[in-house]
């Protein structure tokens, strides 16, 4: 991948060149992945020297942490709009598991449409903001504690289980991204992202799914 962006026309408002240089970061980010983002690169989409870009960024590591910042809310943005597309059919334990397939669909389809992004926002380098406070993850939260309050979700089975769902959907996007099942196609992304929802809200009540639930898990997380 280039570890460049061309110029922007127009230039940026004075006074806001610190957004413009991390505008120009996640730009970089999102065509080139972590390694792309750079101080001279994004003073030189910018249309500034370098010097200029350091009055605002001390280094690489700042500005790669407000990419991964960036990256981070895109991530968030694509989860909760998935998250919208959850009915409220006045059953709660169906209601909370189809935000938990949600979830999972739309994170899995952003590291896909959003390669670069979605490894910048994880990226090992610069400090990782903490997704635990994220709106997404929060939402997760919300979602197994209603599953709890719903009677699905045994209350001793509740501590962790939202890093447990979070560990294991992202280890199926890594898995997809870049590492061996990287040569499946979408259809076999998400039938793989359905049995794993089911295997994983299964797990946590410790009995079968319904037809119904399972009904419900394979609109969502398909």
């Amino acid at each position: 991948m280039s570890s460049s962006a061309p110029a922007r026309t127009g230039g940026y408002h004075h006074g806001d060149l610190r957004n413009a240089l991390i505008q120009a970061a996640a730009d970089l980010a999102q065509s080139g992945g972590p390694g792309s983002v750079t101080i001279r690169a994004a003073a030189r989409a910018v249309g500034v020297t370098p010097t200029a870009a350091y009055r605002h960024f001390a280094g690489h590591e700042e500005l790669l942490h407000a990419a991964k910042e960036r990256a981070m809310e895109r991530l968030s943005e694509t989860m909760s709009e998935a998250l919208t597309r959850v009915p409220d059919t006045g059953d709660r334990v169906r209601r909370a598991v189809c935000a938990v397939a949600a979830i999972g669909r739309g994170y899995l389809d952003f590291a896909h449409a959003e390669p670069g992004l979605f490894r910048t926002a994880f990226a090992a380098k610069a400090e990782v903001p903490a997704f635990a406070e994220t709106a997404p993850f929060r939402r997760l939260v919300e979602a197994l504690d209603e599953l709890t309050a719903a009677g699905f979700l045994p209350a001793q089975r509740r501590p962790m289980a939202e890093i447990a769902a979070w560990s294991s959907v992202h280890g199926l996007a890594m898995l997809t991204l870049d590492g061996p099942l990287r040569a499946v196609g979408a259809p076999e992304r998400r039938q793989a992202m359905e049995r794993l929802v089911e295997i994983i809200v299964e797990g946590l009540g410790g009995h079968a799914l319904t037809p119904e639930l399972r009904a419900d898990i394979q609109k969502f997380a398909s």
